[in-house]
């Protein structure tokens, strides 16, 4: 029945007779400045899935030092400290109503100096940012909407602005799920001074990425994205904004493609194939979630159908007690398979300390990381209640890619003639991105595949 319900909502995504969806090419015409915030899908490490809210920053800069010596030279790029950095008494999961902050004279957020010790007498994130640039590495943080309630409570100044905390907020609760923030008045002048002057901070700590929290859904917040994005263009610092969680509604495509580079396209997926309640959602329902938003994929502006649960996950993950992820080897490469066909960003959740040689050979593959960072284009998928098939035309389409996924709790083999899947009939040498392996004269798509499992081959001729 589990099976039968994912594949179900694939049909109803899907929403056309015989299962087939043809999607348009990626549109590549943006303006040059956005495209080169983020030219191709942002792949790096974020440190929620282990650390939760409890980073600090001898952890960040082990999995720093990791990340540059291992994924950096495969293209990896961005390291992030996730939510509440500013809590100097965190729990894992966050949100905690005991929460202590910390914050300057100016209601801005800054780092708990219990927890980065570099960030005292007023550095902040510099010396972490320099830290991270000195690697090689961009440097990135989360932030949710609104403004601290404490800066509220005490009424202080906005930097830039006449105005005081008081006099820009609701006094309502920003986030339904978190409640350090109040909303902003976001018809007010001195709303978007707040937004100024906090992201005007960072600029000048050297931040390269902004996960912006609370934004996207639940409810979307189309003011507040637009004034978050207006206040990084005035840093004149290039800076990457991504929008949290989702699912973001597609019918504000243009607006989150206008203000930002990648978007949720889900709530947050952690290490389970199936998930009968909201969150957290698993790997199996994020299928229908991808082939609704791959039409909408274009270069510089990215759905994110979320992390990475892959590797050892913990001391302090944001969901659940630490454990060695709960995907099998067989659904963290269909994990890596789906994300990389999409096109979507990719951030690992591992503790990078402790990645076994498996782990890392699966974030080091160049020909599949190169499905994700390469252009492909026509994508077409083929799904019924058993299993998955994705085609796409690449390397200028001379070739195409093939994805085959097992929805199935069981073993299973799948055939389909070249014609069923939009492909030309003839013979093709199959290249097996994951294994290097390659196979000629081809005559049709055979292929036994373990539960969940999946296969990814470059086809030419």
């Amino acid at each position: 029945m589990r099976m039968q319900s994912i594949a179900a909502t694939v049909l109803v995504t899907l929403g056309i007779a015989g299962w087939w969806l043809h999607c348009p090419a990626p549109q590549m015409a943006v303006e040059a400045d956005e495209a080169m915030l983020a030219p191709t899908p942002p792949m790096g490490w974020n440190s929620w899935d282990s650390y939760g809210t409890t980073i600090n920053e001898e952890d960040f800069k082990a999995n720093a030092k990791w990340f540059a010596r291992y994924l950096k030279p495969f293209g990896w790029q961005y390291v992030v400290v996730d939510m509440e950095w500013f809590v100097t008494n965190p729990t894992p999961e966050g949100n905690s109503k005991t929460s202590q902050f910390s914050i300057d004279e100016y209601g801005r957020y800054v780092p708990a100096v219990n927890r980065f010790p570099s960030a005292a007498n007023g550095a902040g994130f510099k010396p972490l940012a320099d830290y991270t640039h000195a690697l090689g590495l961009k440097f990135g943080i989360h932030i949710l909407r609104g403004i601290p309630k404490e800066a509220v409570a005490k009424n202080l100044p906005i930097a830039g602005s006449n105005a005081h905390a008081a006099d820009i907020t609701y006094k309502k609760e920003a986030c339904p799920w978190n409640p350090d923030n109040y909303a902003l008045q976001t018809t007010r002048l001195d709303a978007q001074a707040y937004y100024d002057s906090i992201l005007r901070l960072y600029a000048n700590w050297g931040v390269d990425f902004i996960k912006a929290d609370c934004v996207s859904s639940r409810p979307y917040n189309g003011d507040d994205i637009r004034m978050l994005s207006e206040a990084l263009r005035k840093t004149e610092r290039p800076i990457v904004l991504s929008l949290s969680p989702g699912e973001a509604p597609a019918e504000k495509i243009d607006e989150l493609r206008r203000y930002s580079q990648l978007w949720r396209i889900s709530d947050d997926v952690w290490d389970l194939w199936h998930s009968d309640v909201a969150y957290p959602q698993g790997l199996g329902d994020q299928f229908p979630r991808i082939i609704k938003w791959v039409p909408m994929v274009e270069q510089g502006h990215w759905p994110d159908a979320d992390m990475l649960p892959v590797g050892y996950l913990g001391p302090a993950p944001g969901w659940g007690k630490p454990r060695q992820t709960r995907l099998t080897h067989d659904e963290q490469r269909t994990l890596l398979t789906l994300w990389s066909v999409m096109r979507s960003p990719l951030m690992v959740g591992a503790n990078l300390t402790k990645n076994d040689q498996w782990t890392t050979s699966l974030l080091t593959n160049p020909e599949v990381i190169g499905v994700d960072q390469r252009p492909s284009e026509n994508p077409q998928v083929t799904a019924t209640e058993a299993s998955v098939v994705w085609t796409a035309l690449t390397d200028a389409q001379s070739k195409k890619i093939v994805a085959v996924f097992n929805l199935k709790d069981e073993k299973q083999k799948i055939h389909y003639e070249w014609k069923k899947i939009g492909i030309e009939p003839r013979k093709y040498t199959l290249r097996n991105l994951w294994e290097h392996t390659e196979e000629e004269d081809v005559a049709s798509l055979d292929v036994t595949l373990p539960p969940h499992g999946s296969v990814l081959y470059r086809a030419s001729h």
